[in-house]
């Protein structure tokens, strides 16, 4: 199947788990995406810790913009972004989308998303979550968003990490109606 032209942001904060965004940005070359990128301060210091990367060494992104950039184009409606991906999100990113503050970029870019109908996916990591995450999670859901753990399909027998995170990617493809190439399924083949 071929993917309609898509124009995606990504944004990475500083919860654990940055193999997850650098799964879902090597997909997005593969189905031949326009995605953009923005990185908040505590994201580089976690995706450097656990990946030794900087974002600018993550492949499939085409630009980056600095999270206090409150006037680059992700801050208006007018750039045509067609959806968004909070991978992985913070409980204090949720907290700002939750309620409509926009203290960076990231945050103003989720606000943009929620008021201009499109897809926003939070990949929000944290265990064990207290009542004022899930609480969190209904408002920022009861606005549009929607909340997507980073949980990987272990039914499609992954044998390592990567393939691990590879199964939350296509899962998040599959939200936005983007079809990845050899993305396994529920019931392909003795599954």
């Amino acid at each position: 199947m071929d993917n309609p032209a898509k124009k995606i942001l990504v944004a990475i904060t500083g919860a654990s788990g940055m193999i997850f965004p650098r799964s879902f940005l090597r997909l997005s070359r593969a189905a031949g995406l326009e995605v953009h990128g923005i990185c908040s301060e505590a994201g580089r210091l976690v995706l450097a810790h656990e990946l030794g990367l900087t974002p600018e060494a993550l492949t499939g992104v085409g630009r980056w913009f600095a999270p206090d950039d409150l006037v680059a184009p992700p801050a208006s409606g007018s750039s045509r972004y067609q959806a968004m991906v909070i991978v992985p999100c913070t409980m204090g990113t949720l907290a700002a989308v939750a309620s409509g503050q926009s203290r960076n970029l990231i945050h103003r870019a989720a606000d943009v998303m929620l008021k201009e109908r499109r897809p926003l996916l939070l990949a929000a990591r944290e265990t064990p979550l207290n009542r004022i995450h899930l609480e969190n999670m209904l408002r920022a859901h009861d606005a549009g968003a929607s909340i997507c753990p980073p949980l990987p399909s272990w039914y499609l027998r992954p044998t390592n990490l990567e393939e691990a995170a590879d199964t939350f990617s296509w899962r998040l493809y599959d939200m936005l109606g983007i079809e990845i190439a050899g993305r396994g399924r529920w019931g392909d083949g003795d599954v």
